[in-house]
């Protein structure tokens, strides 16, 4: 079976048996009370990839971005969000428009809008907070973050970032967003999951020391939730040891993974969207139902996921460091047959 379904980018998987033993899976008692072991050397390691002052663990983004955006909604806020956004992320800012914030969506990557709508926010004494992804899957290039810290600096405001996809894949070590150049500044904060790129079922939020230290101090999760689970924190340790040791080789077989299976779709004549990001989508024809063309693959032993983007459908290949060439290639060779068929006209 070749499985393209999984978002684990580097191939990280942590069975029981790699992690060290723990007495309890969870100490019953939220996090504000006691910290969870190993969770305060794992919450300052990830500050120093990140390249951070900085940072908190929660147990998942949905969880993060609830609290964040409650704890900034103590002021007058304008939320300009990017439209390619993830939804749990726009869930978190829902809170904050409970509490009186404002909020636009702008077209994905459309920075001067951004800037508008920043400097009229500005103008009616709302603090604006730009919400946008680190990267967007599906997309050939990542949104202008640079631009986005630039204007939330120039008004005074906040750059709000979800890292999901990036961290562990992209930036210096793997790094993620604050590691690429002009995105930097007290007013940027990420928050941003482990389960992808480095396996590990929790949510790191990373920022100055002084917006972690205000966070941690006004979080309603860190008072009312348990913290991630002992099992979740040691998995997070051991992808950080593993990233430490070996990540820029895992991270290169990725990109060569990429590569390949973008060379090989064109070779066969196929288009996909994704740019060098393992995340890569082929646009099906319009007759075709993603469903039906994701089951005929699944019969010769490959998974993809099946969408509907816009009135046609795709199916989208997530790659892995730990995907084969002949994986790549078996998967390639079987949608091309599929496609072939699928733009048959009919008699």
């Amino acid at each position: 079976m070749a499985d393209f379904c999984s978002a684990l980018y580097l191939g990280l998987r942590h069975p029981s048996a790699a992690l060290a033993d723990w007495p309890a899976l969870t100490l019953g008692r939220p996090a504000a009370l006691e910290e969870a072991p190993g969770a305060g050397q794992v919450a300052a390691d990830l500050a120093r990839l990140q390249g951070s002052e900085a940072a908190l663990l929660m147990p998942s983004t949905l969880h993060l971005f609830w609290d964040l955006f409650g704890v900034l909604a103590d002021q007058p806020l304008a939320l300009l969000v990017d439209g390619g956004a993830y939804p749990i992320a726009r869930w978190g800012a829902q809170r904050a428009v409970l509490r009186g914030a404002t909020m636009q969506i702008f077209p994905h990557g459309a920075a001067q809008v951004a800037d508008r709508l920043a400097w009229r926010a500005a103008l009616a004494g709302r603090r604006p907070l730009i919400l946008a992804d680190g990267y967007c899957p599906g997309m050939d290039t990542g949104p202008p973050l640079a631009a986005y810290a630039r204007i939330a600096a120039d008004k005074h405001g906040y750059l709000v970032l979800d890292d999901t996809q990036v961290l562990g894949v992209k930036g210096g070590q793997g790094g993620g967003s604050l590691r690429l150049p002009g995105v930097v500044g007290p007013h940027v904060m990420v928050g941003a999951s482990l389960a992808k790129g480095f396996g590990a079922p929790l949510a790191v939020l990373a920022g100055s020391a002084a917006m972690m230290k205000r966070c941690a101090d006004r979080s309603e999760v860190l008072r009312h939730c348990s913290p991630p689970s002992v099992a979740a924190i040691a998995a997070a340790g051991r992808a950080l040891v593993i990233n430490r040791t070996c990540g820029d080789r895992l991270r290169a077989r990725l990109w060569r993974n990429v590569a390949r299976f973008r060379a090989g779709a064109a070779l066969r004549g196929m288009f996909c969207r994704g740019g060098a990001f393992p995340v890569q989508t082929v646009p099906l024809p319009c007759g075709a139902a993603p469903a039906r063309m994701q089951a005929a693959l699944a019969s010769r032993g490959i998974h993809a996921v099946a969408q509907w983007t816009g009135r046609c459908g795709a199916l989208t290949f997530l790659l892995r460091a730990d995907h084969r060439p002949e994986q790549i290639e078996r998967a390639l060779d079987a949608l091309a047959i599929l496609l072939e068929k699928a733009y048959e006209p009919e008699i």
